[in-house]
């Protein structure tokens, strides 16, 4: 039953990997220069230093490139780093002396909107308007 199981998964899964390979053998060019091969990603536009070693081509990111890539491993570590220090998780809520500030904020806009409701009917009240009907 288990070799059933494993030649039908192997059916399936082996149509599907040839897929994947052509789709991505388009994705790489490679050049010789020298004893080496310089290789082209397409969609990125990375390139790596490649050299066949014992029948496989071990291919190693260009230096510039890996400088690069340090560089922006390292900005992106102190940048979560800063994000941890700064507690996420504090800031979700507001301080209770922000909570103060704004309800003092929207009191004080009540009291002026209703003071203008106040002063709208009392001059409604002195000068009514004609009614027609």
């Amino acid at each position: 039953m288990m070799k059933i199981l494993v030649l039908t998964l192997g059916a399936v899964l082996l149509p599907l990997a040839a897929v994947a390979a052509e789709a991505d053998a388009g994705r790489f060019q490679l050049e010789k220069s020298g004893d080496h091969f310089v290789r082209l990603d397409r969609q990125t536009g990375a390139m790596s230093i490649c050299q066949d070693k014992d029948g496989a081509l071990v291919c190693r990111m260009a230096a510039d490139e890996r400088a690069a890539y340090d560089d922006e491993l390292d900005r992106l570590s102190q940048r979560v780093t800063k994000l941890e220090q700064r507690g996420l998780v504090e800031r979700a809520l507001p301080s209770d002396a922000e909570v103060e500030r704004s309800i003092s904020i929207m009191e004080k806009m009540m009291k002026s909107f209703m003071g203008m409701v106040k002063e709208f009917q009392a001059e409604e009240k002195a000068n009514p308007l004609p009614q027609k009907t």
